[in-house]
């Protein structure tokens, strides 16, 4: 009997790690489209992935400990204020603008969990002093697009969770 509730325990925390890493990548997945959209300076794409980005923010995320469901409550309302912004504009100048307040609360939040299931990299431009996190370490600026395309460098690296 004893073995059999601690392997029901075992079985119901991996289930439970795995719901989080689906709702924490999703998060990820969808920043990183609203990144992609900005690089390629496509403000209509932009504002339909920040739409997504605002879909994964609302919807829950299961088995969080406590201080990582405090880390969530101290980051959810300012990330959602951010891409509800980008998604209602095309204007890639204020889209941008955003995007800024969105990367740093966005690392914050993912340095803080430890729950990416895939490495990320925080990239840093000079010319902008601002921050995003990339799926990879190529630098590909979503600040300036085909301007300064090439310009940052990494500077801060989420491992993925294990």
């Amino acid at each position: 009997m004893k073995k059999t509730l601690l392997s029901l325990i075992l079985v119901l925390s991996i289930v439970m790690a795995k719901a989080q890493n689906t709702a924490i990548d999703k998060i990820t997945t969808s920043y990183i489209g609203v990144k992609n959209a900005l690089v390629g300076s496509n403000a209509a794409l932009a504002k339909s992935k920040s739409a997504d980005l605002l879909a994964a923010l609302s919807a829950p995320v299961k088995g969080l400990q406590p201080a990582q469901q405090k880390l969530l409550g101290t980051y959810l309302d300012k990330l959602k204020f951010d891409s509800r912004h980008i998604s209602e504009t095309t204007v890639i100048d204020h889209q941008r603008e955003h995007f800024e307040n969105l990367s740093k609360n966005m690392y914050s939040l993912l340095s803080g969990l430890k729950l990416n299931s895939t490495t990320v990299y925080q990239q840093y431009c000079p010319m902008k002093k601002a921050a995003w996190l990339s799926e990879s370490e190529d630098i590909r600026n979503p600040y300036y697009g085909d301007d300064m395309l090439d310009c940052g460098k990494v500077t801060a690296t989420i491992k993925a969770a294990k």
